[in-house]
């Protein structure tokens, strides 16, 4: 990388981070390409975009992290990651979370860095440009950050899981001080998070039942470090909804790989192995769940049906508990 230097693709990927928050100001400016057939073209000859896929489109509402704890005072703490991808892009996903934990009884806390300026990240996308030395500067900036919560054993929850599970590998293989293993022995994903609390009989949520059935997704990550099944178990938390899993390998995306001019064919023939054809096989009832942003991306561009992430199904299962007044109380240990 330091030889032949970045192509403008490895910029804009790389540094996402750094320029989200402009990107977000001027949104109809920003997302202008995805609407112009020439801008298409253009950006497949000068970053090497393809014309074929879209961009995830900036959006004013950025989500804003709240500048104390939220949730009842007196309720367990717990740190909610919010990466740049749901903070960016969907942040009804960070929304849903939110709710989730502080119905469920927690106290959540979503830290600024102690010095202020731009909003913590993990340094994924840096990585995946190769730009170690910017990721291993997101990745201190975070570690400062939430260093003193974890000393405190409080759970770091996050959503995104090529996000999260970044403080559970890289981070490692950058860092091998006690702050950095601390930080990493105490990263969870929501699901995680929610299933181990439900194990010991701590979980308090009031779920109502939204649906007959789900079809869901694994990102690559999940599967990589047995965190998918606890995405299973947190669906069966909702009541009467049948738990179907797509039998398929990566969805195409693989970060960036999905949308290269040179390697977008390539990701829908992936896609198209079975994650694409058993979306389209379900009935339109059926809930799409996949909790990475790249896979949502993948299935709405291949299907245009829009996954959802666990998160908001639990949001909306809350909802329904309201609405019908005769929740069901999410409290048994989970089997299997």
């Amino acid at each position: 990388m330091a030889r032949h230097g970045l192509t403008l693709r490895d910029r804009l990927v790389g540094y996402l981070p750094r320029y989200a928050g402009l990107a977000s100001h001027l949104a109809p400016l920003a997302n202008w390409r995805n609407n112009s057939l020439v801008l298409r073209k253009l950006f497949e000859r000068a970053p090497g975009i393809s014309a074929r896929r879209a961009l995830p489109a900036f959006r004013r509402d950025v989500f804003r992290s709240p500048t104390e704890a939220i949730g009842p005072e007196d309720g367990r703490e717990v740190v909610l990651f919010a990466d740049t991808f749901n903070r960016i892009y969907e942040r009804e996903n960070l929304d849903a979370a939110l709710r989730v934990l502080i119905e469920g009884g927690y106290r959540v806390h979503l830290p600024n860095p102690a010095g202020g300026g731009r909003p913590l990240c993990c340094g994924r996308t840096f990585l995946s440009a190769g730009l170690v030395d910017q990721a291993r500067v997101e990745l201190g900036r975070l570690v400062a950050t939430y260093a003193p919560f974890a000393a405190r054993g409080v759970p770091i929850i996050g959503l995104e899981p090529s996000c999260l599970l970044t403080l559970r590998d890289e981070l490692l293989s950058l860092r091998s001080d006690d702050l950095a293993k601390c930080v990493s022995a105490h990263a969870l994903l929501l699901e995680e998070f929610l299933v181990r609390e439900a194990e010991a009989g701590r979980l308090r949520l009031p779920l109502g039942a939204v649906a007959a059935k789900a079809l869901v997704h694994g990102h690559c990550h999940q599967k990589s470090f047995g965190a998918f099944k606890p995405v299973e178990q947190a669906l069966r938390l909702v009541p009467d909804l049948s738990i179907e899993i797509i039998e398929s390998s990566c969805c195409g995306m693989a970060g960036a790989f999905g949308y290269g001019v040179d390697t977008y064919q390539a990701s829908i023939d992936m896609a198209e192995l079975s994650l694409l054809p058993a979306v389209r096989r379900a009935d339109q009832a059926t809930l799409i769940v996949a909790d990475g942003t790249s896979c949502r991306h993948q299935i709405k561009d291949g299907t245009d049906r829009a996954a959802l992430h666990v998160a908001r199904v639990l949001a909306m299962s809350l909802d329904r508990a309201k609405s019908n007044k005769t929740p069901s109380t999410a409290k048994e240990p989970l089997h299997g």
